[in-house]
């Protein structure tokens, strides 16, 4: 290494001209996918009372919001359903008239560019609130995978670009790439929420979604927040199965598992910026005890620096606005 005071690395920081010139770490807003949430209706755009700017909208305003999205160069959208009906085996989520499959052939009929993905789970469907059938009080994660298979073949008929199984059952990736090659659609790429925390920081998306659990919570199928070792065994499992991405989720308080899976798979590697982290970043804003826009990119470029190829975000819009 060189020394002071040959060597000044302040000289080359002086300027934004400068500092431009040296960034390391580029973000774009075709790296960004935005959550939308999908419900029935025509003309529906409520809030989300702890997401400022976040929406549950019916089918029509979700393709304005995501043809908004495309003007602004947004990557992609990723859609999640609130269904009219709820029941134990969560039988809307399969449903070819249900909003997410109405919301994808309204969105490839308009002709927008944006990647279409769909969140493939159970738990906003099931009268439970838990991502796959109840057996005795607990997920019966086997009985589960012929179900999301489902789901994720009525999201490809549909015409979705990707799916995207978020529910952590065991063998799920495989089950759902036998069911659509089996179908005709291998074309059809796999996102696989590979590393998925049991995290406190999902709580302004269970709102959202409509998807809190009636009883107990998920820690019996998501990931301890300890480990890093058992997320690397999670994501190579789903890689062999068949996943096309993997994806780390949440973002922030694990970018050290970013790292990980980035350098050690080589795969193409998301991350969700989820529901508490952007929150957070708003209510703190609000407030005035910190720069929002500043704080945003922040976070956004810290997730890209660990190893993020592309980033699930509820900042897609504003982010893209402040990138120009």
């Amino acid at each position: 290494m060189p020394r002071f005071p040959e060597y000044r690395p302040r000289r080359m920081r002086r300027t934004a001209a400068l500092r431009a010139l040296m960034q390391e770490t580029r973000l774009d807003p075709a790296q960004l996918i935005w959550p939308l949430f999908v419900r029935p209706g025509s003309g529906v755009r409520e809030p989300v009372g702890s997401m400022p700017g976040v929406f549950q909208t019916s089918v029509d305003e979700c393709v304005k919001d995501a043809e908004r999205a495309q003007a602004l160069g947004v990557g992609g959208v990723i859609l999640f359903g609130i269904p009219s009906h709820k029941d134990a085996t969560g039988s809307s989520a399969w449903d070819d008239d249900g909003p997410v499959q109405q919301a994808v052939r309204a969105l490839k009929a308009a002709n927008t560019r944006l990647l279409v993905i769909t969140d493939v789970c159970m738990c906003e469907y099931t009268d439970h609130g838990h991502c796959g059938l109840l057996h005795d009080g607990e997920v019966d994660n086997d009985a589960s995978l012929e179900l999301l298979a489902r789901e994720a073949l009525s999201h490809a008929r549909a015409g979705a670009d990707i799916v995207a199984p978020s529910d952590m059952m065991d063998g799920r990736v495989r089950a759902i790439r036998e069911a659509l090659d089996g179908e005709g659609f291998d074309h059809t790429p796999i996102l696989s929420y590979a590393a998925k925390y049991a995290s406190g920081y999902y709580g302004p998306f269970r709102e959202a979604a409509e998807s809190t659990p009636k009883s107990g919570d998920r820690r019996g199928y998501q990931m301890d927040a300890p480990n890093s070792d058992e997320a690397m065994r999670e994501v190579w499992l789903d890689i062999d199965e068949g996943a096309d991405l993997v994806m780390v989720k949440p973002a922030g308080p694990y970018l050290d598992i970013i790292r990980r899976v980035k350098t050690e798979t080589g795969y193409p590697t998301g991350a969700y910026q989820v529901s508490g982290e952007f929150a957070m970043i708003k209510a703190a804003a609000e407030r005035g005890w910190i720069d929002g826009e500043r704080v945003m990119m922040e976070s956004l470029m810290g997730i890209r620096r660990a190893g993020a190829d592309f980033i699930l975000t509820y900042f897609a819009i504003e982010a893209a606005q402040a990138l120009g």
